[in-house]
């Protein structure tokens, strides 16, 4: 009998639950970012979970240079005394965030516009809480074809 080098469960079922992680290239963003490109429905029901809380809809955009929380970068910031900065948190907005929209086919259609504005750069949709000033929610939208970023089907072995 043979005896196999990998790591088993011990079911058929699970033979894909005990993959690796890939640690180089395989750089991720904020809800969602792990799973393969949102379709338009399952963004409209997002951006209503958002218009559903009360939260301001803001659309937000950067490339792919800029768009990584990488740490210190360019600041020198020493993080240690202050918990949380990151270089590159903020992208850029487009237009002015959404405020009293009510419909998500209004927020789908200033996505489409940033995404064929700006092709190359990440496209990500915000909401934010006006009563407590805070972001509460934000996921991609959109990803530049040309990512060096793994391939969302790529990112285990």
């Amino acid at each position: 009998v043979a005896k196999t080098v990998a790591v088993s469960t011990g079911k058929v079922t699970n033979a894909k639950s005990m993959m690796v992680w890939k640690p180089h290239g395989n750089k991720m963003f904020e809800t969602f970012s792990f799973l393969p490109p949102l379709s338009d429905a399952e963004i409209s029901k997002q951006v209503q979970y958002l218009l559903n809380n009360g939260w301001t809809p803001c659309i937000e955009f950067e490339d792919e240079a800029h768009a990584y929380a990488d740490g210190h970068g360019w600041s020198n910031l020493d993080s240690s005394i202050n918990a949380g900065y990151y270089d590159n948190r903020y992208w850029v907005m487009w237009k002015l965030p959404m405020y009293g929209c009510t419909n998500t086919d209004e927020v789908l259609a200033e996505c489409k516009a940033c995404k064929a504005a700006f092709p190359n750069c990440y496209v990500r949709v915000a909401g934010f809480d006006n009563i407590k000033q805070v972001q509460c929610a934000s996921f991609l939208v959109a990803r530049p074809p040309t990512g060096a970023a793994c391939a969302v089907d790529a990112r285990q072995v």
